[in-house]
C-alpha cells in the first residue's frame, strides 16, 4: 500500500481501521492499550499500523481523554548524585506507564517563588496531568507548598529541616492537601543502621560529617545522627561542612588531623560522612597522613556512588533506593490521578511515604583499634 499513498501525507487512523478491517474506534482501543481487543484483533491492528507508518497524534489523543500524558516535573540538586538518580529512575517509572516526562531544573538554594510559579505557568501551556516537584532543600520545599496548582502534585523531599513537614502542610489549602502527596527515602532508618553497624564494631568516638544545612537530607541525617548518639551514649564530634564537595571535607579533616597531632588530642576511632563525596576527601586526608583505613580510622559514607565499591578500601556507605523512589512517586501520580489503587509504602514519617535504603558493609568499616588514638 506505500507505493500508492503520497510520501508527504500522513496516514490516518481511518486509513489503519480500513487495512486491518475494523472500525477505527477498535484502532483507537488497540493505540490506549485497552483490554477490551482480542489478541488476534491487536495483532491484526498493530500490523496495519507497522505496515502504514501510522504514528497517533498524541493532541488528539489528549484532546479525546482529556489527558496530556504529561507530567511537570520540577527539581532543584542537578548537580548532585541523589538528585539526578531519582530523576532518572522517576522518567524510566513514567515511560513504562506511557507518560510524557517534561523536565525544568532550578537553583535549588536561589530558586524564589516567582521564577517557580512561573514555572508551574509554563507547564500548565502544556496542559500537563499532574506535577512532582523534587525539593532537596527548604527554599525548594517552601515555594513548592505555595505554589498555586490545581492539578495532582507529589512532592519529594526528606522529613526533617529548617521547615517541619508539619508547617509545609499549612502552607497548602485544604482542598489542595487532598491532591498532594509526599514521598522520600527513610534517611533516618538508614542512619539507624548504620549506627547499629558502628556500635557493634565497638567504637564509642565518633567524627559526624555533616552536609549543607540547607538541604533536608543533611539535616534528616544529622537530626538522626545526634538523636542516636545520645540514646546509644556515642560521643560524637560533629563537624559541619557549608557544600557536598570533597575538598571542603579534605581541608577540614586535614586541620582535625594536624591539630590533634599538635595538641595531643584524641582523633575518633570512626568517621561517618553525610555523603560518599564528603568521604572521599576524608579518605585522601587520612592516607596523605599515613592513617590506615580501617585499621587506624574507619569511615562510612552515604549515597553508595559509582565506584565505591572499588575505593581502596570499598567504601561501607548507604544505598538510597532511588528506583524505588522513582515508583513511589509514580504511583503515587497515579493514585492521585484515579488510575491505581494506593501503594503500599513500607514506612511513614511525618506524613511522608518513605522508600528503605540498604547499608553496603565493605571494608572501610572495621573494629575499634586495639591501641588508644
Amino acid at each position: 500500500m506505500g507505493s500508492s499513498r503520497s510520501s508527504n501525507k500522513r496516514p490516518s487512523m481511518f486509513e489503519v481501521a480500513k487495512l486491518a478491517g475494523v472500525s477505527h474506534q477498535t484502532v483507537s482501543r488497540v493505540i490506549n492499550n485497552s483490554p477490551d481487543v482480542s489478541d488476534t484483533t491487536r495483532a491484526r491492528v498493530k500490523a496495519a499500523i507497522r505496515e502504514l507508518g501510522y504514528r497517533p497524534s498524541n493532541s488528539a489523543r489528549a484532546l479525546a481523554s482529556r489527558r496530556s500524558r504529561t507530567i511537570g516535573l520540577i527539581a532543584g540538586g542537578l548537580k548532585f548524585y541523589g538528585p539526578i538518580s531519582a530523576i532518572s529512575s522517576i522518567e524510566s517509572i513514567a515511560r513504562s506507564h506511557g507518560l510524557f516526562m517534561s523536565v525544568m531544573m532550578v537553583h535549588e538554594a536561589l530558586c524564589t517563588q516567582q521564577e517557580f510559579d512561573n514555572l508551574v505557568d509554563t507547564f500548565n501551556e502544556q496542559n500537563v496531568d499532574a506535577f512532582i516537584f523534587l525539593t532537596p532543600t527548604d527554599v525548594m520545599l517552601d515555594v513548592a507548598c505555595r505554589a498555586r496548582v490545581s492539578q495532582p502534585r507529589v512532592i519529594v523531599t526528606s522529613t526533617h529541616g529548617g521547615m517541619s513537614m508539619r508547617e509545609a502542610r499549612s502552607l497548602i489549602p485544604d482542598d489542595g492537601l487532598k491532591r498532594t502527596s509526599f514521598v522520600g527515602i527513610d534517611q533516618w532508618g538508614a542512619m539507624k543502621d548504620v549506627m547499629r553497624l558502628v556500635k557493634s564494631a565497638g567504637h564509642r568516638r565518633v567524627l559526624y560529617l555533616a552536609g549543607p544545612s540547607e538541604w533536608r537530607d543533611a539535616a534528616t541525617r544529622l537530626t538522626a545522627w545526634e538523636t542516636l548518639s545520645a540514646e546509644e551514649s556515642i560521643q560524637t564530634q560533629v563537624m559541619r561542612c557549608s557544600t557536598w564537595e570533597s575538598s571542603e571535607a579534605y581541608a577540614k579533616m586535614n586541620r582535625l588531623i594536624d591539630t590533634a597531632g599538635v595538641t595531643g588530642a584524641k582523633l575518633p576511632t570512626a568517621v561517618v560522612a553525610a555523603n560518599d563525596s564528603q568521604a572521599v576527601g576524608v579518605a585522601r586526608a587520612l592516607h596523605e597522613h599515613s592513617l590506615r583505613i580501617p585499621q587506624d580510622v574507619s569511615l562510612v559514607g552515604f549515597d553508595d556512588m559509582t565506584a565505591m565499591d572499588n575505593m581502596y578500601p570499598p567504601l561501607t556507605t548507604v544505598r538510597p533506593d532511588f528506583e524505588g523512589l522513582g515508583t513511589a512517586a509514580m504511583k503515587e501520580v497515579l493514585r492521585l490521578l484515579g488510575e491505581e489503587p494506593s501503594p503500599q509504602l513500607p514506612n511513614s514519617q511525618h506524613g511522608v511515604g518513605l522508600v528503605p535504603a540498604k547499608v553496603c558493609d565493605r571494608i572501610s568499616l572495621g573494629p575499634v583499634p586495639p591501641r588508644v588514638m
